[in-house]
């Protein structure tokens, strides 16, 4: 009687304590596999279409600037069809459609697989020219909301690029981007020279003056045509006074009298107590 009543017992505690938890367990399981293998009950609308159709839909979204549901038909084009030449042009299209939605990191992924699987297609050089319009407009969200000068900002994307317009121009000379990238190249170059200027001020300030030369060569020797030389040699002569080093500051000074003969610093168009090189310096700034 005691082992009946004691079955009754654990058959009552596995109803009311074990198979709810296992009821959730498998629920679990259930949303697991539907989240990997998708909804097994969503509609396909593009099921039995062929390829054509397919691109022709992901081009009209385009046109919408649904640009998620765009990348969405010309990846299952892609995937579908992935011989065909709609397939290769659904690979451009989807570093495209995420150029204009405003994510450059699969922008420039997806380019640099277009480039990798097709490195002799007649359309690569527009791989690499988005590659660098990516990386060109690439702002952080800190950066957007504040407004930030581009040239105040950390220049890694500006860099990269600088590095995917240079290898389009020296690639593909002839290419109808050539122009356009050219002119964003000598931006970029200014914009860049710029940002060394912005920290070797800021370090010419705290007086750290190792460290405001090093910008300043740096953009002297880089960046030689870029609208910065002349500040970079300001900087380089000031520094190289406040460090007693007379005979790089008078070369130097000579360098910015050849070049820059109009220069507050070589027509001496300042006060006498303004002649002292760091009070000098100040007053440019």
């Amino acid at each position: 009687m005691k082992l009946i009543n004691l079955q009754v017992f654990i058959l009552k505690y596995i109803v009311k304590r074990i198979l709810p938890l296992l009821s959730i367990g498998i629920l679990a399981l259930f949303m697991q596999a539907c989240a990997i293998f998708g909804d097994p009950n969503e509609l396909d609308d593009t099921k039995g279409w062929q390829a054509e159709r397919i691109y022709q839909e992901g081009e009209a979204k385009m046109i919408d600037k649904d640009y998620d549901k765009a990348i969405g038909y010309f990846q299952k084009l892609e995937s579908r069809f992935p011989h065909g030449k709609y397939a290769t042009q659904a690979q451009l299209e989807i570093a495209y459609a995420y150029y204009k939605k405003g994510d450059p990191v699969s922008s420039v992924a997806a380019a640099d697989r277009f480039i990798k699987l097709h490195p002799n297609h007649p359309n690569v050089d527009y791989a690499y020219y988005l590659k660098g319009l990516s990386s060109f407009n690439e702002r952080g969200i800190i950066e957007k909301a504040t407004a930030q000068e581009i040239s105040d900002r950390d220049p890694k994307a500006l860099k990269l690029s600088f590095a995917a317009f240079k290898e389009l121009t020296e690639r593909y000379p002839k290419s109808r981007y050539y122009k356009d990238a050219t002119q964003r190249m000598v931006y970029l170059v200014n914009t860049l020279s710029q940002h060394e200027m912005h920290v070797a001020r800021y370090y010419m300030k705290r007086q750290a003056y190792l460290a405001a030369l090093n910008r300043a060569k740096y953009v002297l020797e880089y960046y030689p045509n870029s609208v910065s030389i002349e500040e970079a040699l300001v900087i380089s002569i000031s520094a190289y006074d406040h460090m007693n080093l007379q005979d790089l500051k008078e070369d130097t000074l000579r360098v910015l009298k050849t070049n820059y003969p109009q220069n507050p610093m070589v027509t001496g168009k300042v006060t006498e107590d303004e002649r002292v090189w760091w009070k000098f310096w100040e007053s440019l700034y």
